[in-house]
């Protein structure tokens, strides 16, 4: 195999195939910038609706700057790994400082901006300014390892290093931009990932190795992730004249920053979970239980239990914040891990879905 003999074949295939993205019109560096940090590490559906919602609040460098905090984490609740978003606004601060207000066409200044690490500093570099820079996703990886038979771990710096390198020596002037995109694309559309590839749809069938070989469910190699630590929690809706409780969390560490639901580590009992309200200078007048679930992150699985806790008007709270359904709609970024609790206030109040 020759592996410059791929070039134009994914690009023939991605000009007649390529999904029809939001941010893959009226491309501009911006939009760009901001599509590949929030696709990272989440799904492409999920995030059309989205990047549409942030565009339209925050459509440049110096009003996603000028964003007040609160706003820009309710504009991404939702998306997960919030430190994304607040990267983001760091590093359009930067350009505001540095870069007079846009994305430096560099792709080594592009990769000192926070948040910014190689793939997405090729991303934007080669999509948005046409510069010749590979962009590796674990897509690329993916279709790379197959083309290739290679069977490196590719959670390995050498065998990104030496796929990157590989692909520098590939780029098609003046359609660098595409080139990385087709490759992106034939990973999430084609080569796919967890699943039989459809390689009788590939346009590089007849280039692939692993295809070849009748191999393709064999790469790409990655060593398995250690199991996820389990934390079980009990979370409390309190509810006064209509209003709901919540506090904010601590500024370091999960979900920082963001509003949450009280609660306690542990499954706690009703008699235990009266006791925690109590402990909150609060005076529970009916307690109901919630059903439980479970909520994943990266690293870590919540098991959640809930009580629904009615109070009465006045007393108690230090340290509480009271919120209106339509405030939590609105207002207060929370994160996805207690939406099944919220769904449960809201439904019981006409509230608005969130």
């Amino acid at each position: 195999m020759v592996l410059s003999d791929i070039v134009r074949p994914l690009l023939d295939w991605y000009a007649a195939n390529a999904r029809d993205l939001p941010w893959r019109r009226d491309v501009t560096p911006y939009r760009v910038w901001v599509s590949e940090i929030m696709l990272q590490q989440t799904r492409v559906e999920a995030v059309k609706g989205y990047f549409e919602r942030f565009v339209a609040a925050a459509p440049d460098v110096a009003s996603l700057a000028a964003l007040p905090e609160e706003r820009l984490l309710k504009l991404w609740e939702g998306l997960g790994y919030y430190s994304r978003a607040r990267n983001l606004q760091k590093a359009a601060r930067v350009c505001a400082e540095r870069f007079g207000g846009a994305l430096p066409a560099d792709y080594d200044a592009l990769l000192s901006l926070p948040g910014v690490g190689p793939y997405t500093a090729g991303a934007v570099a080669s999509i948005a300014f046409g510069q010749a820079v590979p962009a590796v996703d674990g897509n690329v990886l993916r279709v790379f390892t197959r083309l290739t038979a290679d069977s490196g771990d590719i959670a390995d710096d050498a065998v990104k290093r030496r796929v990157t390198d590989a692909l520098a020596a590939l780029m098609p002037a003046g359609e660098s931009g595409a080139f990385n995109q087709a490759l992106m694309e034939l990973g999430a559309t084609v080569c796919l990932p967890n699943a039989a590839p459809h390689c009788e749809d590939c346009p590089v069938r007849t280039e692939c190795k692993a295809h070849l070989a009748g191999e393709e469910t064999n790469y790409p190699q990655k060593r398995p992730k250690p199991p996820r630590r389990v934390e079980e929690r009990t979370v409390f809706l309190l509810e006064r004249e209509g209003r709901l409780a919540l506090r904010r969390r601590p500024g370091r560490g999960l979900l920082a920053s963001l509003w949450e639901l009280p609660g306690a580590e542990g499954t706690l009992t009703r008699d235990e979970a009266v006791a925690a309200v109590r402990a909150l200078g609060l005076e529970p007048l009916r307690l109901t239980p919630l059903a439980p679930y479970r909520h994943i992150f990266t690293h870590v699985e919540w098991r959640v239990s809930g009580w629904r806790v009615k109070l009465p008007p006045e007393g108690g709270g230090d340290g509480l914040t009271w919120a209106l359904p339509a405030e939590l709609a609105a207002r207060y970024p929370l994160p996805s891990a207690f939406r099944p609790c919220l769904t449960a206030f809201l439904e019981g109040s006409g509230g608005e879905k969130l």
